[in-house]
């Protein structure tokens, strides 16, 4: 098990778009869901959750899913397709937002700088909605609600990993008892974690999300983010930006 903590990849300036990503997503999780309080919680994940099987229409209405300490999702006979866009916000529980945040922190500021601002933000919208069509082809019948941020962020972690290959990323790895830490390319932490996805992703395939996880939805997210990055990156913010990196690099060396 790894977990990345930083990266020796300094930004051009303030990552605007990133923040209020970030910001946004704490809003939904202390204004829509109560910080994780019942039964705001689960209402919101029902009510603001993407739901595969009743976008496209392969769930009968009235269908109940169980989401445990009494409360269940009941699908609907209307779907609303706004909810691809407002699960983005939404989330499970305060590990799993934090979790995510700390992703979209850790890497979305040098995407950012890439892009610039509005186009970052784009890009991370698309990449989400490339997310949840991911995870409802692997089961378009499933009634189990979609929240979260992490598919828009592996396509954060796609465009990081094209852009910033050799990026130096500083990660806490756990070996059974024992604790160390590593600093390793971005192309090896972000590859290795696309290939967790996808591992742990196949056995899902058609399947109710493993454990609660939409692991088709990270790869979805991730395949976008490569694909997309190309288009949305601008070459003269990224010339500046390895201009900016190689001056850092100089004065570490002499300081």
């Amino acid at each position: 098990m790894f977990f990345p903590v930083r990266d020796d990849n300094p930004t051009l300036g303030a990552s605007v778009a990133t923040v209020a990503l970030i910001g946004a997503n704490l809003a939904a999780w202390a204004l829509v869901q109560g910080l994780g309080s019942e039964p705001r919680l689960s209402m919101s994940v029902c009510q603001l959750g993407a739901i595969p099987g009743e976008l496209l229409g392969t769930v009968a209405p009235g269908t109940a899913t169980n989401l445990g300490a009494g409360y269940a999702c009941v699908i609907q006979a209307s779907a609303d397709w706004a909810t691809v866009v407002t699960s983005m916000f939404m989330h499970g529980s305060w590990l799993h937002l934090l979790g995510n945040m700390w992703f979209l922190w850790l890497f979305g500021d040098n995407v950012e700088d890439a892009m610039g601002h509005v186009r970052f933000a784009l890009f991370y919208l698309l990449c989400g909605l490339a997310a949840f069509a991911a995870q409802a082809l692997s089961d378009s019948s499933s009634a189990i609600p979609m929240v979260g941020a992490s598919g828009a962020i592996g396509g954060v972690l796609g465009a990081y990993a094209r852009l910033y290959p050799h990026a130096r990323v500083h990660v806490c790895g756990v070996f059974f008892i024992f604790v160390r830490r590593f600093v390793v390319p971005a192309a090896i932490v972000l590859g290795l974690w696309f290939a967790l996805q996808v591992l742990s992703g196949l056995p899902a395939l058609g399947s109710p999300a493993a454990g609660g996880v939409a692991f088709w939805a990270h790869i979805g997210g991730f395949v976008a983010g490569l694909a997309l990055v190309g288009g949305f990156s601008d070459p003269r913010r990224l010339e500046l930006h390895r201009v900016n990196r190689l001056g850092r690099h100089l004065r570490d060396e002499r300081g």
